[in-house]
């Protein structure tokens, strides 16, 4: 007679790691809040930020906490925010953990001069976009960089989250995980979350080029001062 096994589950304490670059958090004009793509390291991930002006960009970079081998059983690591397999406790999991970057950063007591740019490139899209929605980030603008919001996010949440939040779209035009129709499906799953949405061409792949990272500040620091 055969058994079926049965799953359970527990929480755990776990070391996790984030990265940050600049001179003072606490004088920084904007801080930027940003989340790595599937197999990047906060360490790596980071350095796309380093021609920022480090007197007023402050650069928080979280790192998944599922790390693994990209190529056999030892060399290059990467990380990861989730897969498939339990996603759900990885979805609460992660949202807590950022959760706590934040609180750890002191970003609940920004001043009213400092402003709060959440950044998710590729597979961080989805892992920002979710901390938006269900976790403490409120953030003054967003930046969902090669990659798109989850097709299974609450749209109760994301509606009163997003309401009114400038999100910048940035895209490359041969980017190879960008398929023909993802602008357009895009545009249609934000519709009803009434996002005050900014769409960033630009030409080139997969990776945060530093002309297109300057132009998307000059845009952010435009809306923000049209704002306040």
């Amino acid at each position: 007679m055969g058994v079926t096994p049965q799953e359970h589950k527990i929480t755990i304490q776990k070391t996790a790691r984030y990265y940050t670059w600049g001179d003072d958090i606490t004088r920084a004009h904007r801080v930027w809040f940003v989340c790595h793509g599937y197999g990047q390291l906060g360490t790596y991930f980071i350095r796309n930020f380093n021609e920022l002006n480090p007197e007023t960009d402050f650069v928080i970079a979280p790192e998944g906490f599922h790390r693994f081998y990209q190529e056999g059983f030892s060399g290059k690591v990467g990380a990861t925010w989730m897969t498939k397999e339990a996603r759900l406790d990885d979805i609460q999991d992660y949202v807590a953990y950022l959760d706590l970057v934040y609180d750890s950063c002191g970003l609940q007591d920004l001043q009213t001069t400092q402003n709060l740019i959440a950044l998710g490139f590729s597979q961080g899209v989805a892992t920002i976009t979710r901390w938006i929605a269900a976790g403490k980030a409120r953030p003054h603008a967003a930046v969902m960089w090669a990659g798109s919001f989850p097709p299974d996010l609450d749209v109760l949440k994301a509606t009163h989250s997003f309401r009114k939040l400038p999100v910048w779209f940035v895209l490359g035009d041969a980017d190879p995980f960008i398929g023909v129709n993802a602008v357009d499906d895009m545009k249609r799953h934000v519709e009803p979350l009434n996002i005050d949405q900014h769409w960033l061409h630009f030409s080139g792949k997969h990776e945060i080029p530093t002309s297109v990272l300057r132009t998307l500040l000059q845009e952010i620091n435009t809306t923000l001062h049209k704002v306040l």
